[in-house]
C-alpha cells in the first residue's frame, strides 16, 4: 500500500473535477434534450464547449508556470 498523500490528492482531485464534468454535460444536457428538444440540447452543448474554453486557457498558463517555477527552482 502506498501511503504517497500527495499523489493519492492528486488523483482524488482529477477524478472529482472529471465526474463533475461528465455529470454536467451527461446530465445537463440531457435534461435539456429531454425538456426542450434536440436544438436546444446542441446549443446547450455548445454553450457548455465555449465556456469550457477560458478554463481550459487558465489550466494551461496555470500548469505552464508550475513547471517554469519548478524548473527555475531546480536550477
Amino acid at each position: 500500500m502506498s501511503s504517497d498523500l500527495r499523489k493519492y490528492a492528486s488523483q482524488t482531485t482529477f477524478r472529482l473535477v472529471v465526474g463533475a464534468l461528465l455529470l454536467l454535460f451527461l446530465v445537463g444536457v440531457g435534461l435539456i434534450w429531454a425538456i426542450y428538444g434536440t436544438g436546444a440540447a446542441l446549443m446547450g452543448l455548445l454553450c457548455l464547449l465555449g465556456a469550457m474554453i477560458p478554463i481550459g486557457l487558465v489550466w494551461f498558463i496555470l500548469v505552464g508556470l508550475d513547471k517554469l517555477v519548478k524548473k527555475l527552482d531546480r536550477d
